[in-house]
């Protein structure tokens, strides 16, 4: 895979491919880590991952209540480096919705 993605990097420019890969929001994570790895020599680096679980809430949005559990975690984590959208939800006060909740696992490298 990380052939591939090396070749494909220098037939069409790394920066166009980054591009290409990022857009694909399913594999993104993998794949920018393994393009990383090809346009540094090849060789990808062996992170441990740990993920920590939140729950994220927001009058506005569900994208703010994603961010309101993103801000609180960079105050006490470090290296995070992506994150899943487990669950979202509405929380309803007559018949309209008040604020949003998300849950999200952020995903976070472990030093040393």
């Amino acid at each position: 895979m990380a052939a591939y993605i090396a070749g494909q990097a220098t037939q069409c420019g790394a920066w166009r491919f980054a591009e290409r890969i990022v857009s694909s929001e399913r594999y993104a994570p993998f794949l920018v880590a393994r393009l990383r790895a090809a346009l540094n020599g090849g060789a990808m680096p062996d992170h441990i991952y740990k993920k920590l679980e939140l729950v994220g809430s927001s009058h506005e949005s569900i994208e703010a209540a994603v961010q309101n559990a993103l801000t609180r975690a960079q105050k006490t984590i470090r290296n995070m480096r992506w994150l899943e959208l487990v669950e979202t939800r509405a929380h309803i006060e007559d018949g309209r919705i008040d604020h949003w909740q998300v849950t999200v696992k952020i995903g976070f490298t472990l030093e040393g």
